[in-house]
């Protein structure tokens, strides 16, 4: 106790201020993009833009690897001009960004001012860790990590609760928010932030960039780096249907009326807290059980598996992961979400934060920060194909929307196309009277019909893939290197 005590007072005001602009970040991030999907696929009449999952997954998912990708080029930038300069134009991008998301209904605009978001986003990554390496030092450094992961997971936790209450108002207010957030990072920055003692470049910044990907090509030469980089990528394209799909699954499939009113026999004024003025919990405030289940049991988890060499606990925890995604979408019960997403976020706490510690063993000597920059390489490769699964795959299995058109068509009933003046919600209501059926009947019926579930096996597939490509990996590739990592 008397060692934290000592490590907790050695830090500097820096590291403070890093970590609080860090939650705050994280809040107005996940506090979008949580909700993201839903206010992309929504119908029209309920605020949201109405567009389809392909175009959902068309935006989603290249722009984020485009946020992903970035950190290599802009941490450059953060070494020739200063971290403060930087975080000053990461905010004022980020803050003006989320205002225009705010307003924009038009695809190809909204398209255009995310990739902007991603660009601000890409700026403030590489500055906040580096500024976080450089106030700690070998013995603050485990605990200066650990507090900084721990206000990743406070401010996107806390995003999402703030968000969902925001959106029954008004979706604008989401971004409006995710704005004000961003400006008072800016104030932060701008009257605490202390810039740290760096040696600036005076290479030219073309050269320094060409430079930077020569280096990471001299890095993936390394056939153990190139070949764990690209199984790894599996991961992270399962991993993010957390925030591309399940959201939208939920809504489209559950009926969360029932868990309003279970809390609520239990606890009205916690029922009405958690819940939406129309008696059910909206989708975002279940897929955050995530981001609460590992503010609770990361210590723990990381405990546990640190006895374990990196390799395994990834190879088992991603397993984990995979099971408990495949079972967030195997039913349309939404009581069993409380356990899926347990399982899925014990698997992450797991294997997550050992993808970094592996790369880091992996590297020579010398090479280990060249190493941890590509790292961001399968990040940026797994939202891109998390955008494809949670666009096509999605939208041709397990979409509600295009289920119900299948079944209009197939019945040869006299339904409008969707339109501006005829939406998503009004395709339902009228399908439905035309049908006999009351909407929870006709949910029912499209999901006993065409099993919309069965995208778990595309999902959990993926997982359980990646982990036994891991496992593989292991034992022929490492074996014959005497790698034990």
């Amino acid at each position: 106790m008397n060692r934290i005590s000592r490590v907790l007072k050695a830090f500097p005001k820096n590291f403070w201020t890093a970590n609080t602009m860090e939650l705050l970040e994280r809040w107005a991030w996940y506090g979008m993009f949580m909700l993201f999907a839903l206010y992309l696929t929504g119908s029209k009449d309920s605020g949201a833009l109405g567009f389809s999952q392909e175009q959902k997954g068309y935006l989603m998912g290249p722009v984020v690897a485009i946020l992903y990708f970035l950190p290599v080029i802009t941490g450059a930038l953060a070494d020739r001009y200063g971290y403060r300069k930087i975080l000053i134009i990461a905010y004022i991008i980020l803050a003006s960004g989320y205002f225009m998301m705010s307003f924009i209904k038009n695809y190809t605009s909204l398209y255009i001012v995310f990739i902007y978001v991603a660009v601000g986003a890409a700026l403030f990554k590489p500055v906040i860790s580096a500024t976080i390496a450089k106030t700690t030092n070998s013995e603050t450094s485990s605990i200066g990590f650990g507090i900084f992961y721990m206000m990743v997971n406070i401010g996107a936790f806390i995003g999402p609760v703030v968000a969902s209450k925001l959106r029954g108002i008004d979706w604008q207010y989401v971004f409006i928010t995710s704005s004000v957030v961003s400006l008072v990072n800016l104030f932060i920055v701008l009257f605490f932030f202390k810039e740290p003692l760096i040696e600036k470049s005076t290479i030219p910044l073309f050269k320094s960039i060409i430079t930077i990907f020569k280096n990471i090509g001299s890095a993936l030469s390394d056939l153990r780096l190139l070949l764990f980089l690209l199984i790894i990528t599996g991961f992270w394209a399962m991993y993010n249907q957390l925030f591309y799909t399940l959201p939208v699954f939920i809504d489209q499939w559950m009926d969360t009326s029932l868990l309003y009113q279970a809390i609520f026999r239990i606890s009205p004024s916690f029922a009405r807290a958690v819940g939406t003025n129309s008696g059910t919990i909206a989708p975002e405030m279940l897929t955050n059980l995530d981001a609460l289940y590992i503010i609770m049991f990361q210590i723990f988890v990381s405990a546990f598996v640190m006895r374990y060499k990196a390799l395994n606990a990834m190879i088992s925890g991603i397993l984990v992961n995979s099971i408990g995604l495949g079972l967030t979408f195997y039913t349309n019960n939404p009581f069993f979400l409380f356990v899926s997403i347990l399982i899925f976020g014990l698997g992450e706490m797991a294997s997550s934060p050992k993808i970094t510690e592996y790369i880091g063993r992996i590297a020579p000597e010398g090479k280990v920060a060249l190493y941890m920059g590509a790292s961001f390489l399968p990040m940026a490769g797994g939202n891109f194909f998390a955008g494809i699964l949670s666009g096509n795959v999605y939208g041709n299995m397990s979409d509600k929307i295009t289920l119900l058109q299948k079944e209009i068509a197939l019945r040869g009933l006299d339904v409008p196309a969707i339109s501006d003046t005829f939406t998503q919600n009004d395709l339902l209501t009228h399908s439905a009277e035309l049908m006999n059926m009351t909407q929870n009947q006709l949910t029912e019926y499209l999901w006993t019909t065409y099993s919309p579930g069965n995208i778990w096996m595309v999902f959990a597939g993926i997982g359980i893939g990646t982990s036994l490509l891991l496992f593989l990996y292991d034992k022929f590739l490492l074996s014959t290197k005497g790698n034990n990592s």
